[in-house]
C-alpha cells in the first residue's frame, strides 16, 4: 500500500518527465480513497490531464498534429515571429523528422496521460466501495469510464504513431515494452471499447465533464468508421450501430436525448454547458479557475482583444489557409459566424483596430492570403515564409462574451457533438453503398447544414443525392468540423493527405507520412521500440 496515488509513471515509456503538473506526489493511498468524492477525483485525474493535449489551449499536442498537418490551419512566419525553428514549417510541408519538439510533448502529454489511467485502474480494485456506500453499479460504471478513457488515448496515440506498446499495468520499476503492430492495437481498443462502454451511465447533466455512454458510443463510432484505415477492416455496419444509439437516445444526453442546435453559435457559446448537442466535453470554467485558453494557438495580437472586448489575447499563431476559406460560399453564415476577416474595428465602435507590426499605425484588415502585401506583394500565391501580422482569417468559433458578461469565458470544450454522429452514420451508408448517397444519407447532412443558410438560399445550398458526393462530403465535413481537430483523420480516410494539394503544399506521395516517428529520445530510452517505416 505504499505506492502514490496517480503518480507512478513507469508506463511512459521512459522520458515522460519535467511536466508542469500538481502532481499528489505526497499522497499515499493508505490515506486517500476514504470517500466516494476521493473515489471520483481519483477518477477524474486522468480526465482533466487529458485537456492538456487534447484541447488547443497552447501545448502542442494531438490538436496541433491533427491541424496544422491538413489542409485548413497553417501556422506561418510572420515578419519576425513565429518560425519557431521551423517547426510548424515541417508540419505543413510534411516534412518532420524523428526530432520534432511539438511531437515528442504530445508524446509524452498523451503517455502521461496513459499512466494516470493505470495507476487509478490499479488503485480503484483495491477500494471496498461498500464500506464508502458506493453501489456495485456505480462502482462498476466509474472502472468502465477509466478504461474506456484509456481506449480513447491508445485510439489517438495509434492515429498519431500507429505501431506503439500496449501498456495497462502500472509497473514497479521502469519497463521497456515492445512496440505492437496498428492491429494489436486496433483489436485492444475496439475490445475494451466494445466491454465498457455498455457499462457506462447514460449522458446526464450530472456526468458532464465526465466519460459517459454517449461518449463511449461516440468513441466507437470514430473506431468503426476509421476501421478500414486502420486496418484494411470496413466495419461501416458497427458504425451506423453505434452512431444509432446516439441518435435513438439510447445513450443518454443533456435534456434526455441529445438534439442538433438550431443555430450556429449555441454549442459554442459560453453558456454551452447545457448544450444538447454536446456528448462530450471538458468542464472549464473561468470562474472555476479552469479556463479554456483558446488565445494562445488562436488569438491574434492583443490589438485585436479590442475588437471582441475581452481581456486575453494570443501569439498570433494559427491562421485560416487561404484555400480552405475559399471553400465556404459567401452565403455559408459559418463564414461569418465563425472566423475575424476583413477589417477590425473597436468593439460597437466604427473605429479602426490599427496593427503593430508590418501594418503599424494603419488600419488593421484580416485578408485572405499570406503573403507580403505591406511590401507591395497583392497577387503571388505566398509561403509559409511571407505571412504578415494580418495574413489569413482567424478563429472566431467559440464565443467567450465580453469582459462584462456574467458568463464570460465559461465556454466548455466540446470534443464529440451530435452534428458528428450525423456525418459518421452518413458516411458509413455512403461507403456501404458504393460511395453514392442515398435519400437517407442526404437528409443527415441536410439537418446539419441547413442551419448555415438563410431560408431564401436553401433551396439552392441543400444536397440531392446526386450532388452528395463522397468529395463533396468531405469538403463539408471540413466547413463543419474547422477547428475541431478533426481534419486530419479525414483526409487521411479520404486518401488525400500524402497526395492532395493545398494553398502551397505540394503532395509527398509518401504513405510513411500518414503516421508520425516515434521522437528519437524515446527510442534512446526504450531500445525495444521499433521506429515506423521511413524515419
Amino acid at each position: 500500500m505504499g505506492r502514490t496515488v496517480l503518480v507512478s509513471l513507469a508506463v511512459l515509456i521512459g522520458g515522460c518527465t519535467n511536466l508542469d503538473e500538481n502532481l499528489y506526489s505526497e499522497l499515499e493511498k493508505d490515506s486517500f480513497y476514504n470517500s466516494r468524492l476521493e473515489v471520483l477525483q481519483a477518477s477524474l485525474r486522468p480526465f482533466t490531464h487529458m485537456q492538456a493535449w487534447l484541447a488547443p489551449t497552447g501545448q502542442t499536442g494531438y490538436f496541433y498534429h491533427a491541424e496544422l498537418s491538413a489542409d485548413q490551419l497553417a501556422w506561418p512566419q510572420k515578419g519576425r515571429h513565429g518560425y519557431d525553428g521551423g517547426d510548424h514549417f515541417r508540419q505543413h510541408y510534411h516534412t518532420w523528422t524523428d526530432n520534432e519538439n511539438p511531437t515528442r510533448t504530445a508524446w509524452i502529454l498523451m503517455w502521461t496521460g496513459v499512466g494516470y489511467i493505470n495507476s487509478a485502474i490499479a488503485d480503484l480494485s483495491e477500494v471496498d466501495y461498500v464500506a464508502l456506500d458506493i453501489s456495485e453499479e456505480e462502482m462498476a460504471a466509474i472502472v468502465a469510464e477509466l478504461h474506456v478513457l484509456r481506449a480513447f488515448h491508445y485510439m489517438k496515440i495509434m492515429e498519431l504513431w500507429g505501431n506503439v506498446p500496449i501498456s495497462t499495468e502500472v509497473a514497479e520499476e521502469p519497463t521497456n515494452l515492445p512496440t505492437q503492430p496498428r492491429e494489436e492495437v486496433f483489436e485492444f481498443i475496439r475490445t475494451e471499447l466494445e466491454t465498457y462502454v455498455p457499462q457506462l451511465l447514460p449522458y446526464s447533466e450530472e456526468l458532464v465533464g465526465r466519460v459517459s455512454a454517449s461518449a463511449g458510443y461516440a468513441m466507437l463510432a470514430e473506431l468503426y468508421l476509421n476501421a478500414e484505415y486502420f486496418v484494411g477492416t470496413p466495419m461501416w455496419d458497427e458504425c451506423i450501430a453505434a452512431c444509432d444509439k446516439i441518435i435513438n437516445g439510447e445513450a443518454g444526453g443533456l435534456g434526455g436525448t441529445p438534439k442538433l442546435a438550431p443555430d450556429l453559435t449555441t454549442t459554442f457559446s459560453n453558456t454551452n454547458q447545457h448544450a444538447t448537442e454536446s456528448l462530450f466535453q471538458f468542464a472549464f470554467s473561468r470562474q472555476g479557475g479552469f479556463v479554456f485558453d483558446w488565445g494562445a494557438h488562436l488569438m491574434g495580437y492583443s490589438n485585436i482583444s479590442e475588437a471582441l472586448d475581452v481581456g486575453y489575447s494570443g501569439n498570433n499563431a494559427m491562421v485560416v489557409i487561404p484555400t480552405a476559406f475559399d471553400a465556404y460560399a459567401e452565403n455559408d453564415h459559418r463564414k461569418s459566424e465563425w472566423f475575424l476577416f476583413g477589417p477590425q474595428y473597436k468593439y460597437g465602435t466604427d473605429e479602426p483596430i490599427l496593427g503593430t507590426e508590418e501594418w503599424n499605425e494603419r488600419p488593421f484588415i484580416y485578408v485572405n492570403s499570406i503573403r507580403r502585401e505591406s511590401e507591395g506583394d497583392v497577387t503571388s500565391e505566398g509561403s509559409m515564409a511571407e505571412g504578415e501580422e494580418n495574413s489569413g482569417a482567424r478563429f472566431n468559433k467559440y464565443k467567450s462574451g465580453r469582459v462584462s458578461d456574467p458568463n464570460y469565458r465559461e465556454n466548455h470544450y466540446i470534443m464529440y457533438r451530435l452534428t458528428e454522429i450525423y456525418f459518421n452514420k452518413a458516411e458509413a451508408i455512403m461507403r456501404r453503398n458504393g460511395g453514392t448517397a442515398t435519400q437517407e444519407a442526404v437528409d443527415l447532412i441536410n439537418a446539419c447544414r441547413e442551419r448555415a443558410f438563410a431560408p431564401e438560399d436553401w433551396p439552392e445550398a441543400r444536397y440531392t443525392t446526386a450532388t452528395l458526393t463522397l468529395d463533396e462530403l468531405l469538403a463539408e465535413r471540413g466547413r463543419e468540423f474547422i477547428f475541431e481537430g478533426k481534419r486530419r483523420t479525414d483526409i487521411i480516410r479520404f486518401g488525400k493527405f500524402t497526395n492532395g494539394t493545398w494553398w502551397d503544399h505540394e503532395p509527398t506521395n509518401d504513405p510513411n507520412r500518414e503516421i508520425y516517428p516515434i521522437p528519437y529520445t524515446q527510442i534512446a530510452i526504450n531500445p525495444n521500440l521499433e521506429q515506423n517505416p521511413g524515419y
